[in-house]
């Protein structure tokens, strides 16, 4: 502290330090706020069904934010559990194959509570490298050991398993990695999870919506929703449009989580209108199943006419789409760049990418149209930085 600095500066002195080392790194990060009218084309967004927006969804939202008010009023066990939260989880257990459904205030909430109340201290988790920073966090959390294994290696979450000190174990994976959008060897998890007596957590969302039967999942297609010893992840807020997050999976686990999931107890439950945005969302999925094949379609025609283009592009499984960046800051002149087009891509830099890789992430809604998928591939292209 110089003697120029007042005293109270001084707490946070440290923070302009780290601030110029982001900006030197090209890392430093920004609140965009976008405009309801904005005709940006959005291929940022999670928004894989083109639900946010669907006159259905928001006007439910609307109408019942009207007869329960703005907000939950209190945490689930207290006054925040509505009659059409109970629906939501009974629809969305239906619709995924499995005994019962719990709602949390998001997917980061879902993933913590999931995490922390399945584990603790006579438990050992293994988890992928590139596991969702929720999951990561959930494991920091759960007072268990704690092993880290190579992306999407099952034979090395195996040999973890079998040679944990603890009684209990559990595997940790994301189904589809949100960075490239690659998906988890779910059945061979599953396979040396049963093999070692242990339990499989696995974040899907980024499969619910787009994978499986009607967009039931990648756990769904994997065959695994019913099973006793897996246990599912997911957001409302991807596919389904709105907001909040959900578990899915055995009664007994649910049940659990309810009396054990401090994510749960101690926070607000989750606002009427979304549950009822996503309650809307899940049945117009049912009844137009085609929207989760077109966002893969869409996904698949973007990732080709890209890398016919010359582009490090990723190969889909879902409905992300990753385009290499050379560096950091290239990566953000490029999605500037974009945007300034038009186009509105995402830009993942570090430490938001496991592999320390900048790129630009993009979505592949199934409300996108042929001429704006031309339009898309044409601005990315024409203002790509050299490799």
């Amino acid at each position: 502290m110089t003697d120029e600095t007042h005293p109270a500066e001084a707490a946070f002195a440290w923070l302009d330090a780290h601030a110029d080392d982001r900006r030197r790194a090209g890392l430093s990060r920004q609140l965009r706020p976008r405009r309801a009218d904005s005709d940006l084309l959005d291929l940022a967004s999670n928004d894989y069904l083109g639900l946010a927006r669907d006159k259905r969804v928001s006007g439910a939202a609307a109408a019942a934010t009207l007869r329960w008010g703005a907000g939950s009023t209190g945490s689930r066990l207290v006054t925040g559990s509505t009659e059409l939260h109970s629906e939501l989880e009974f629809e969305l257990a239906r619709f995924c194959g499995a005994q019962s459904a719990l709602v949390f205030s998001s997917g980061f909430a879902a993933n913590l509570g999931a995490v922390t109340a399945l584990s603790g201290k006579n438990c050992a988790i293994v988890t992928d490298a590139y596991i969702h920073a929720s999951l990561i966090d959930g494991c920091r959390l759960s007072r268990a050991e704690v092993a880290v294994v190579a992306h999407s290696d099952a034979a090395a979450a195996g040999r973890a398993l079998a040679t944990r000190r603890a009684e209990r174990g559990l595997m940790v994976t994301d189904s589809v990695f949100s960075v490239d959008g690659d998906l988890a060897p779910l059945t061979e998890l599953a396979e040396v999870c049963r093999a070692n007596k242990a339990a499989l957590i696995a974040d899907d969302a980024h499969g619910f919506g787009v994978l499986g039967d009607g967009g039931r999942g990648a756990v769904h297609a994997a065959g695994l929703s019913s099973a006793p010893d897996v246990v599912t992840t997911l957001t409302l807020s991807k596919s389904l449009g709105a907001q909040g997050g959900a578990v899915v999976g055995p009664r007994k686990v649910i049940r659990h989580l309810v009396e054990n999931a401090r994510s749960f107890i101690f926070d607000t439950g989750l606002a009427p209108g979304s549950a009822a945005a996503a309650l809307t969302a899940l049945t117009v999925l049912k009844e137009e199943p085609e929207r989760a094949g077109r966002a893969l379609t869409v996904a698949s025609t973007l990732a080709e006419r890209l890398r016919e283009a010359g582009l490090p592009v990723s190969e889909p499984t879902a409905a992300v789409v990753s385009v290499r960046a050379p560096s950091p800051e290239t990566a953000v002149k490029w999605a500037d760049d974009c945007r300034a087009a038009g186009v509105w891509v995402g830009c993942f830099r570090p430490p938001s990418v496991p592999d320390q890789v900048s790129r630009l992430r993009l979505t592949a809604r199934a409300d996108l149209t042929a001429a704006e998928i031309d339009r898309a591939v044409s601005v990315i292209t024409e203002h790509a930085p050299r490799f």
